[in-house]
């Protein structure tokens, strides 16, 4: 392959000798001395290994296991690894409270953080280590900003629970608070699933947000081969992480950048993996951010087009059948994406981090055993498009998201039930409120107006748990978890907070969502709608200082990744 030429002796070390070389700079080294570096050490090329460890969710518990095993791999290959950590937080513990609030918003405090750290560091290489579902297209964009030779490492997914001789996640944990809210269950039972689901480190173990973003950095090109299919307490994640401290300084003596990966190709290779595997409704807003982030031009139109040719291939959770282990113990998402490549689905051509390009890497990569279940073949396709589906509409002018497995009908027409917030739509569920046949309308909700574009999975898990999974729709211009199924809209855009259409639904309207026709609009009167248009006033911010305010000034439309660095 090409690679740029180096013309004198500190070109593996860009960015590092401006902050150790010559007398003047014998402060910086002063300080380095007391971090643990040696003479030999200011020659070598630097590596910073950003960790997101954090005791606050089992996603990260680990990962400075992880971290330290980068950092020997990067000292055996010549050059000098420095670990840093910057924050996570925890989707699954704050779900369905305010604190939530701060999910996506961390997305942003976590690249901004990267970027800081290696930027301030003169690092000549990153790796980044994520586990949770914000930080690890965090990581991505802090990677695609500072566009210095980089790997990203996956944490690896948890091992699943066992209740009653069936694997149990967290997903089943919120659906059996619906099951008991509905007469389904015993609370004895939701606490003997509550004390199951979660057995140790880990992401959680459906094709929830964390494994759909792992698989699709991969498919990027942007991790080695296997780092999205490897569970986080296994040997074998151990070493990716340690051969990923290699790879980087072989980046870095390359001179293979973020940038010369994360081409418009790459990103659609990763939308095709995401599609294949039944992924995430977030990987429509994280790759958008990254392509932002990047610089490469990206839009949600991009997911219809190409969801128009690329099938729903595994059967995994959260509308299928299986969990990430599963998946792991047939050999990941290695044979899917050679399968595809060999249908003309994946761009072969595009480069990778080992330095060779997507083609090469699988070329000596062998087919699932005959006597799997968990991912179909290309002719025998769970659902034979895109369950991501991009609607329009006038409820929807910019855009919205829905997740369409098949399994919940193509379109769905009700009365609209509509909540200011996600706690009081999840009491109208729990408390029967919400009827067959309802549309239930979450508003107020998204990047701006919670502020932060909080998950419906409180709500979506009470729906399912209370057995009305095919009985009502639920749209929102918040988003939704990795982990909801059901007949669910979200990123609905213009958000309600700026006028968007979603403002002027009132209870009882009637609502059509039409995935074949990709429409999704509210059957009210011109003049109607013109009237409630002009009553319709700006609610006031939730917040004015703080965080949280300054996300809700800056942060974009959902339709464009919500990102707060608009350029």
């Amino acid at each position: 392959m090409a690679t740029r030429k180096r013309s004198n002796k500190t070109a593996t070390r860009k960015y590092s000798s401006v902050v150790v070389d010559g007398i003047e700079r014998a402060p910086s080294r002063a300080m380095l001395r007391a971090v643990g570096f040696k003479d030999d050490d200011f020659r070598k090329s630097q590596i910073g290994v950003a960790s997101t460890w954090s005791m606050v969710t089992p996603c990260n518990m680990h990962i400075d296991k992880l971290a330290a095993e980068a950092v020997k791999g990067i000292d055996k290959a010549g050059a000098k690894g420095v670990e840093f950590n910057t924050i996570t937080i925890s989707d699954g513990i704050s779900m369905g409270s305010e604190g939530m609030k701060y999910s996506l918003v961390s997305r942003e405090v976590i690249a901004d953080s990267i970027e800081t750290v290696v930027g301030c560091e003169g690092f000549d290489g990153v790796i980044t280590i994520g586990g949770c579902d914000k930080n690890m297209p965090a990581c991505v964009m802090a990677m695609a900003r500072l566009n210095r030779p980089s790997i990203f490492v996956y944490g690896g997914t948890i091992k699943p629970g066992c209740h009653k001789g069936r694997d149990v996640d967290i997903v089943s944990v919120f659906e059996a608070v619906g099951a008991q809210a509905g007469g389904r269950m015993s609370s004895r039972e939701v606490k003997q699933i509550e004390c199951a689901a979660i057995p140790g480190p880990g992401s959680c173990g459906g094709m929830y947000t964390a494994n759909t973003m792992a698989s699709a950095i991969e498919a990027m090109g942007l991790s080695l081969p296997n780092s999205s299919a490897q569970a986080a307490t296994s040997a074998a994640k151990l070493r990716d992480a340690r051969a990923a401290g290699e790879a980087v300084v072989e980046l870095v003596k390359r001179d293979l950048r973020p940038r010369d990966i994360m081409t418009r190709k790459a990103f659609h290779n990763a939308i095709t993996v995401v599609i294949a595997l039944g992924g995430s409704t977030n990987a429509v807003l994280h790759l958008l951010a990254m392509a932002h982030a990047a610089g490469t031009r990206l839009s949600i139109d991009d997911f219809t087009r190409i969801g128009k040719k690329v099938p729903v291939l595994a059967d995994l959770k959260p509308s299928g059948h299986y969990v990430m282990t599963e998946l792991v113990a047939i050999g990941g998402i290695q044979p899917l994406m050679k399968m595809l490549l060999d249908a003309g689905l994946l761009h072969g051509e595009c480069m990778t981090v080992t330095g060779q390009t997507l083609a090469e890497n699988l070329a000596g990569v062998k087919p699932y055993k005959r006597n799997q279940d968990i991912v179909h073949k290309l002719q025998d396709p769970i659902k034979k498009d895109s369950h991501l589906v991009i609607l329009r509409g006038n409820l929807a002018p910019d855009g919205a998201v829905a997740k369409i497995s098949g399994k919940e009908g193509l379109s769905f027409t009700g009365r609209a039930r509509v909540y200011s917030s996600e706690e009081k739509a999840l009491k109208g569920i729990l408390n029967g409120s919400v009827k067959k046949g309802d549309v239930i309308v979450v508003r107020y909700e998204g990047p701006r107006g919670g502020p932060g574009m909080r998950e419906m999975l409180s709500p979506t898990s009470a729906i399912m748990g209370k057995g009305l999974g095919g009985e009502v729709a639920l749209i929102t211009d918040g988003r939704f978890s990795g982990g909801s199924h059901g007949f669910v809209v979200g990123h609905i855009t213009p958000e309600a907070a700026v006028g968007g259409p979603l403002a002027l639904v009132k209870d009882g309207d009637r609502i059509t969502i039409d995935a074949e026709k990709r429409e999704i609009n509210l059957l009210i009167a011109r003049r109607e709608w013109a009237k409630r248009e002009k009553a319709w006033q700006a609610p006031k911010p939730n917040y004015t200082s703080g965080v949280l305010a300054k996300y809700a000034r800056l942060v974009s439309s959902a339709s464009t990744g919500a990102v707060t660095d608009s350029h």
